[in-house]
């Protein structure tokens, strides 16, 4: 009996420890998760003072990539890392892609590496990886991949509120899969989330970023159909706007079909008159 006992004391101990364990674990894998987030400021300007190395070794100010007349794209990633970025990098290289706009005419877009031990040589291949599995110039500035001091780093990152840490265990950089949209002067005007940018809602983005200055007509017709839903991260169709749309449209036959038969009848009065 005792030692039954002893046996029993011995297995509740075990799955006590276990429990706690486990439960350490978990709190521990949780608070990881809160510090990857990101806590959007939509309206909010980023500053444009911060300087940055290109991937030319260049330094040069966030500034002299705004007040152009066109949109920025800002990707927060880094080099080096082995999954994630890659695969925002290369779903966000092809939306561009399928896109039809040229990066450095319609809109402009820039990648600032989070990793401040990153050489602006690493940028470089990056960046010539990157765009010639487009079809891009490895050299091409439209483009611009970027390198920088911690401080500058985090001021910019807090900035638009994205969040992310360094995981010394693994020592790779734990962080969002996220891209911002920014106007001509540094507003922060969307986020757009995921591995892969679908075309539209980058246009759109893109769009409502130059407040309707660039695409064409059909396109500025598509962006006042749509709206940016923050549950589903796409745009969709603004079912007011198109019933809004479908009024005017049903207005316009009206006054065409009223139109037709007073200039019928018009004629008629005009044929019988000189037959009398």
């Amino acid at each position: 009996m005792r030692l039954i006992r002893s046996t029993i004391f011995v297995n509740l101990i075990v799955a006590s420890l276990t429990s706690y364990s486990y439960s350490q674990v978990v709190a521990d894998r949780v608070e990881k998760l809160e510090k990857i987030d990101v806590d959007e400021h939509l309206g909010a300007r980023i500053p444009l003072n911060l300087t940055f190395i290109n991937d030319k070794g260049e330094a040069v100010p966030l500034s002299s990539y705004f007040g152009q007349g066109r949109p920025v794209v800002l990707v927060l990633a880094y080099y080096d890392c082995p999954m994630l970025c890659t695969l925002v990098l290369n779903g966000l290289a092809k939306g561009v892609d399928e896109l039809g706009w040229t990066p450095g005419k319609e809109f402009s877009l820039i990648t600032v590496s989070i990793d401040p031990a990153e050489t602006a040589q690493l940028a470089a291949a990056k960046k010539k990886t990157l765009l010639e599995s487009i079809g891009m110039s490895g050299t091409d500035p439209g483009w611009v991949f970027h390198v920088g001091k911690e401080p500058e780093i985090k001021v910019l990152a807090d900035a638009v509120g994205f969040k992310y840490f360094y995981d010394k265990k693994i020592k790779q950089f734990a962080h969002p899969a996220v891209v911002m949209v920014l106007s001509q002067d540094g507003m922060i005007s969307r986020y757009l989330y995921g591995i892969e940018f679908k075309k539209q809602d980058l246009k759109l983005a893109l769009m409502e970023a130059s407040n309707g200055k660039i695409g064409n007509t059909i396109d500025k017709f598509i962006l006042y159909c749509y709206h940016y839903d923050s549950a589903s991260g796409g745009y969709v169709l603004f079912a007011t706007n198109l019933m809004k749309l479908g009024g005017v449209a049903t207005l316009g036959l009206m006054v065409i079909f009223l139109a037709i038969l007073w200039i019928k009848d018009r004629r008629r009065r005009d044929t019988q008159a000189m037959s009398h």
